[in-house]
């Protein structure tokens, strides 16, 4: 049987290695461990299971559903969900159908009133207004019959963030949580969550906020590192492992995901790429070059809201600078 390490599968596959280990998490896909090799590897069974991931992913199936797919022996509770997903992609369709008709319609009598020298303020048109009041955001709608390259094309073309948001971090004092090593966001979060229960946090800093980053990133091998800061009072001293360090704050494009969306870095980077207002502006710390992930729930997750632990979100924070 032939196996691949790790690294193996994620520059083959495109996909990182964190998010491999994310869907072993999930219990989505297993690797095993050769006798007196320090990494994982993925046989065959294993390989292919990532393939139907990939291209279910690339469907716009949730990691929850898929989940259920391949618990599904008989299949049934499968077609349910392709039934759901494709009302939900219906529903869309006829969005867009109605957005198409009612632009074609704006630029009509544009067109017309234009032609007459007369100005149109378009939304001060009542019944255009109520139209698209019961409009909805859509994704795509995929035919019978497609094929990968299709798919990927389709998907590339879904994937153009349009929710980027600029904002300002404040500058703070945070408590560091660092380890490099197998499994290290698990490592360094055990770390930092000792520590927050332990000295109180939430009620010393209530308006406590939890960044993390990884330092080193990995390079094409497996081991890589981890990082977490959390803010603390500016007189707080930490115990060691852990460090007090200051983090200078700045500006930030910001995009939300779900925990296991890391691929999304990628088009966060295309958006600040392709921005005609701001560049990037790499800057500490520079485990991701100043790029930071803010997680969102640390607050009710410390709280001891056992929902966030099941849903978490993840701000994607890229530094960057007017041009």
């Amino acid at each position: 049987m032939n196996y691949m390490t790790i690294s193996e599968v994620s520059k083959n596959f495109q996909i990182s290695t964190r998010m491999l280990r994310y869907y072993e998490q999930l219990g989505l896909l297993s690797s095993k461990r050769k006798e007196d090799y320090a990494y994982r590897i993925y046989d065959e069974t294993a390989v292919r299971r990532l393939q139907q991931i990939i291209v279910l992913r690339k469907l716009r199936i949730p990691l929850k559903q898929i989940a259920l797919i391949f618990d599904d022996t008989e299949q049934a509770r499968m077609i349910e969900i392709f039934h759901e997903n494709i009302a939900e992609l219906d529903q869309e369709i006829t969005a867009l159908t109605t957005i198409r008709g009612v632009l074609q319609i704006f630029l009509t009598r544009l067109n017309e009133h234009r032609k007459a020298n007369i100005k149109l303020d378009l939304l001060q048109d009542n019944d255009m207004l109520k139209l698209i009041e019961t409009l909805t955001l859509s994704k795509i709608y995929f035919k019978e019959e497609r094929s990968m390259d299709e798919l990927n094309k389709a998907s590339e073309t879904l994937s153009v963030l349009k929710n980027v948001r600029i904002l300002y971090l404040p500058a703070a004092t945070v408590a560091a949580s660092h380890y490099i090593g197998e499994n290290p966001e698990d490592a360094a979060g055990k770390l930092m969550d000792e520590f927050v229960k332990k000295v109180n946090l939430l009620d010393l800093k209530p308006d406590l906020r939890m960044y993390g980053f990884n330092n080193p990133s990995p390079q094409g091998n497996e081991t890589y590192g981890y990082e977490f800061w959390v803010t603390i009072p500016d007189d707080m001293e930490v115990p060691a492992p852990l460090q007090k360090k200051h983090f200078e704050g700045g500006l930030y494009a910001a995009h939300c995901i779900k925990m296991g969306d890391f691929h999304e870095w990628q088009l966060l980077g295309k958006w600040v790429e392709n921005s005609t207002e701001y560049e990037y502006d790499a800057r500490e710390p520079f485990g991701m070059s100043g790029c930071l992930e803010e997680h969102l729930n640390a607050y009710s997750y410390y709280h001891g809201d056992e929902k966030a632990t099941e849903f978490i979100q993840l701000d994607l924070l890229s530094p960057i600078k007017l041009k």
